[in-house]
């Protein structure tokens, strides 16, 4: 099977249920606690190519930092917005599972399984 990598945050309801699928399917993902390790603006451009999304689509708009920064701002590049996700990895929307060429945001959690063979 391709390799399987889920971006966590532990403290997350809706990511701690992305993780106990997996498991109990007999997967062990790869876990990246993007929180403690982020990603850097290049892993984040190919997140996003893998999710088909906008840095924009990506953003948690009810983070503290999302209003301090003034992400809202439509005026702001792609370019600004993944920075931003760079440098405050809390901005990123979770759970994400990537599958090879494909990534998918748990929200809900069942959703991962949408990328299982």
């Amino acid at each position: 099977m391709t390799d399987l990598t889920l971006y966590h945050n532990p403290r997350c309801s809706k990511s701690r249920g992305a993780l106990e699928l997996l498991e109990a399917r007999g997967l062990a993902p790869t876990v990246v606690r993007y929180l403690e390790t982020p990603l850097d603006a290049a892993q984040i451009k190919s997140l996003l190519s893998k999710l088909g999304l906008s840095a924009r689509q990506l953003l948690r708009t009810g983070e503290d930092e999302y209003k301090t920064l003034n992400l809202a701002d439509s005026s702001l590049s792609e370019a600004q917005l993944i920075a931003a996700i760079a440098a405050h990895p809390k901005l990123m929307e979770r759970p994400i599972l990537e599958v090879g060429d494909k990534a998918i945001i748990g929200r809900p959690p069942e959703q991962i399984l949408e990328l299982l063979p």
